[in-house]
């Protein structure tokens, strides 16, 4: 079987990158002059992160040098090639469903933010993690033509019983697909979103490239729209406990079509996101629910293209920005003492990351239109939505009650301790003897000590609802980094990045 093999572009990007990286590896950032947020430092972490979450063969200017090549052989149990990708956080599981969400919102940070990212450096190594996901999502769409979407590789219960490095790997490898008698409308409206909004980052610069991602994504979105469930309810082996879909599968089919209308224009696609009816309100946007997220990029089409036909989306958009700021009266989301919004006791970082990106998105499109709204009876500017987005940047890169930035190796206080196996573990060239499943357990899960391998760039879990953090490896729920954490907060940066004192 062939091995995933680096694309040009992601190879010229990955070098270009490599160039500058040794600075970021080998020691933490600053704060800028003046106590001003270095937010092109923090962005250029921010993207070296998924580095260090690549599967399959990593390329020569791979610059986190603590990782090596593996799982070479995932995809061999079904007889495909379904090697690349990520793996979502700190475990050596291929989950397709957070994946492809990762991909869709590194493309819309480009896509959106890429413009005001600081450096041309700092935009082709977006491009190249873009690119990455994209290229194993080809891959798992190989056959949805024929009706099959591969949705994951690796036994996720089998993994999590393991503390091994991804070199070291010897759990089942299993591969995971949805089709008509084993549907995923979740799944593949998100995979198809991802294609298409990958499909808009190469338009310009491959095109060849860009039209295989759209015609990939035309037919994972009529898988999804054909054969509706969930796929949760029919992966088996209980993938359904680690990223199960809660919020069901309309959603992604609202999403999916709402990033193919912006790729193809095809009005086809306007018709049948507005047959949907998904009309549920939310203060919410994550990996499971992307109801706000398409609320906002269908918004973009009234406040930008002043197109009226999507102005039930703009009021949407809004009402779920109502429930999020802190001062309005239809506000329904808790924040810290500290000032960190509070939606999940695990994970939240993902949360406030997400939701950030849409207010960034949604500050950028109310300038461009003079928009001003109401909640209520609070007035809304595009000003007021950039400082609750700054407020929350900063307390993640360290303006909170503990003063620690929660992305490593970012100012002078950050987590040593990340619930990360590759991170925990010594590297292959520093140790090259193979390290079992438990032996990883007892010499490296346990140990108190600090990760032999700074993780640059990993935004972790986060604080609870009194901005406490152990700093504990044990403590998954704070101190694992995850893709879909990092994935938004790339734009949030690059937005940041554009004028760091407003």
């Amino acid at each position: 079987m062939m091995p995933l093999l680096p694309s040009s572009s992601s190879s010229r990007a990955g070098l270009v990158l490599a160039v500058a990286v040794v600075s970021l590896l080998s020691c933490s950032s600053h704060v800028a002059a003046g106590g001003r947020h270095d937010y092109g430092d923090a962005l250029a972490k921010a993207i070296l992160f998924f580095q260090g979450q690549r599967s399959g063969r990593l390329p020569q200017d791979q610059a986190v040098t603590w990782r090596s090549h593996s799982g070479l052989s995932d995809g061999s149990a079904a007889n495909v090639d379904l090697t690349g990708g990520y793996y979502d956080g700190g475990d050596n599981v291929k989950f397709g469903f957070p994946m492809a969400f990762t991909t869709t919102m590194l493309s819309w940070s480009v896509l959106e933010h890429g413009g005001r990212m600081p450096t041309t450096r700092a935009r082709d190594a977006a491009r190249a993690a873009v690119r990455w996901g994209a290229d194993y999502l080809l891959k798992a769409a190989a056959r949805a033509a024929a009706g099959t979407l591969y949705v994951g590789v690796g036994d996720a219960d089998a993994d999590h019983r393991c503390w091994e490095r991804p070199e070291d790997m010897d759990t089942p490898r299993t591969v995971y697909a949805v089709s008509a008698s084993a549907p995923g409308s979740d799944v593949a409206g998100e995979t198809a979103a991802a294609l298409a909004a990958a499909s808009m980052v190469f338009r310009a610069a491959d095109k060849a490239y860009a039209r295989r991602l759209l015609d990939a994504a035309r037919a994972v979105m009529g898988l999804a729209v054909r054969y509706q469930g969930k796929y949760s309810d029919h992966v088996g082996d209980n993938v359904g406990a680690y990223y199960a879909s809660y919020s069901g599968y309309k959603d992604e089919l609202l999403w999916g079509s709402a990033w193919l209308l912006w790729a193809t224009k095809n009005t086809s696609y306007l018709n049948y996101l507005n047959s949907l009816g998904a009309n549920d309100g939310v203060d919410m946007f994550s990996w499971d629910n992307k109801l706000a997220g398409a609320r906002v990029l269908l918004a973009r089409r009234t406040l930008v293209d002043g197109d009226k036909r999507f102005d039930p989306f703009r009021q949407q958009a809004e009402d779920f920005i109502c429930r999020v700021l802190p001062n309005s009266p239809s506000s329904t989301t808790q924040y810290t003492p500290g000032g960190l919004m509070h939606k999940s006791g695990y994970a939240n970082l993902q949360y406030v990351a997400s939701a950030t990106f849409l207010l960034t998105t949604y500050a950028k499109y109310m300038a461009v239109s003079k928009r001003v709204f109401y909640c209520q009876t609070l007035r809304v500017t595009s000003k007021s939505l950039r400082a609750l987005a700054k407020k929350q940047v900063d307390y993640i890169l360290g303006d909170n009650p503990l003063g620690m930035s929660y992305m490593v190796n970012y100012g002078a206080r950050w987590p040593r301790r990340i619930h990360h196996r590759a991170s925990s573990m010594p590297s292959v060239a520093a140790h090259p003897a193979h390290i079992g499943c438990q032996e990883g357990f007892q010499r490296y899960y346990y140990s108190g000590g600090a990760n032999p391998n700074v993780h640059t760039g990993a935004v972790v879990g986060g604080p609870d609802e009194r901005d406490a953090y152990p700093d504990d490896r044990a403590d998954y729920s704070r101190s694992e980094p995850t893709t879909y954490t990092n994935a938004p907060l790339v734009g949030c940066l690059a937005y940041l990045a554009g004028k760091p004192n407003k």
